[in-house]
């Protein structure tokens, strides 16, 4: 007991002189016991609070350690999604506490195992989901959600892998049941889920894929998909001029009144399915007028009529059915799938462009315009961009702004690499 009320007492010191930015005082343990006065930092994007781009920080915060079942992962590239916007507005069914570290799925080398962690070496290669944390230089996460990535796939794919083939997967074979023959309509078709399903239903004999998309994108993802639609055309004519049943599956990423049209697009025995609400986000901020309009233009749902019709409607959520209903079982066997599937070059990400953690605003707004191709990666080793490097403010774990150039960032060009 003597013993430990030292340890304890030399413990308040180092943190007492660790806020006060001095080193911790001599005499003090070299032994590498995890004491947050001697514990290592890590760099990671902090979300101060929900709102626009300039609640964004990059931070330096304590490094985590792995709790029974839990491996930590040295991040090499996290993947940035529509839901993570979503999420930086509070704009999400019951929001988490701020501050907090953002991100869902990142790849990287196995640092560390927790007690009772088996089938992983230090020094494994992995791609992971993480339940809020990613964007940081080291995560720690159950080992249920993370998986081994082939030799020839790299760090920036295997962060866009996890997420957007997951989803697609889902929807197409386990919810919709994609078979030979069948037409799929998707959304943003150009987008990171969006190219996902394009690939996943090239893997089916004759299945005839109807997309839309922003025009500017058409050249370059035309291969992709049988019929290609701008975004803002009545693409509900466009289809039935060229099916005039329909389509088999819709899948849907925007909602609003795109979810009535979606189910007028059915055939009998036809699946809808919504895995986003993309509408709701117009300005940098959450809008409650576009929520509620959102809301408002979505087709109240009659059973009767779906019986009558031999309809199906349907809503996915991938994040749900790993961390609050318990499917990580299921999830592993289709990750298990699509890396078959990606050894057999078959599919294989699509990358948009790899940002810098300071980049992370340049980053979120490219989404939130509906610029990107496929998937933006935040690449924890790349060196930030001359213009942008001083745009997110790093911080220290207390918030305190160590320098700020917000305002500047108006007139900044972007300047990202794209792959």
């Amino acid at each position: 007991m003597a013993k430990e009320g030292v340890e304890k007492a030399e413990e308040t010191e180092q943190m007492i002189e660790k806020e006060a930015g001095k080193e911790p005082a001599e005499g003090g343990s070299g032994d590498g016991s995890h004491r947050l006065g001697d514990a290592q930092e890590m760099r990671a994007v902090v979300l101060a609070g929900f709102g626009g781009l300039n609640k964004l920080r990059l931070s330096r915060k304590a490094m985590p350690e792995p709790q029974d079942g839990e491996l930590k992962i040295r991040v090499k590239a996290c993947g940035l999604n529509f839901i993570d916007l979503m999420v930086r507005q509070g704009n999400i069914d019951n929001p988490p506490k701020t501050p907090l570290v953002p991100g869902f799925e990142c790849s990287g080398i196995v640092e560390a195992l927790g007690d009772s962690v088996k089938g992983y070496e230090i020094g494994d290669r992995v791609m992971a989901f993480v339940n809020y944390n990613a964007w940081a230089e080291v995560v720690c996460t159950p080992v249920e959600f993370v998986y081994k990535i082939p030799d020839d796939m790299s760090f920036s794919e295997a962060a866009a892998f996890p997420m957007n083939f997951v989803t697609a997967y889902m929807m197409l074979f386990e919810v919709a049941n994609l078979r030979e023959g069948m037409s799929v309509l998707v959304h943003s078709a150009g987008g990171g889920v969006g190219q996902a399903v394009a690939q996943l239903c090239s893997t089916v004999p004759n299945v005839t894929v109807f997309g839309t998309a922003s025009t500017f994108k058409h050249e370059a993802i035309k291969d992709s998909v049988t019929h290609l639609f701008d975004r803002n055309a009545d693409y509900v004519q466009e289809v039935k001029r060229i099916s005039a049943e329909g389509v088999d599956i819709v899948l849907d990423c925007l909602c609003g009144d795109n979810t009535g049209k979606g189910l007028s697009l059915l055939k009998p025995l036809g699946t809808y399915i919504l895995y986003g609400s993309s509408n709701m986000v117009t300005g940098e901020t959450k809008s409650f007028f576009s929520f509620a309009k959102s809301w408002w233009q979505v087709e109240k749902v009659n059973p009767i009529k779906l019986y009558e019709e031999n309809k199906v409607i349907a809503g996915f959520s991938l994040l749900n059915l790993l961390f609050k209903q318990g499917r990580a079982g299921l999830i592993r066997g289709v990750v298990e799938k699509l890396i078959g599937l990606y050894n057999q070059k078959k599919i294989k990400p699509v990358v948009d462009s790899l940002w810098a953690l300071e980049e992370v605003k340049e980053a979120m707004q490219r989404i939130h315009d509906r610029g990107n191709i496929g998937k933006l990666i935040l690449d924890v080793e790349k060196t930030p961009t001359p213009l942008m490097a001083n745009d997110s403010t790093e911080t220290s774990e207390a918030g305190e702004e160590e320098e700020d150039h917000e305002g500047d960032s108006e007139n900044k060009e972007r300047m990202p690499f794209i792959q």
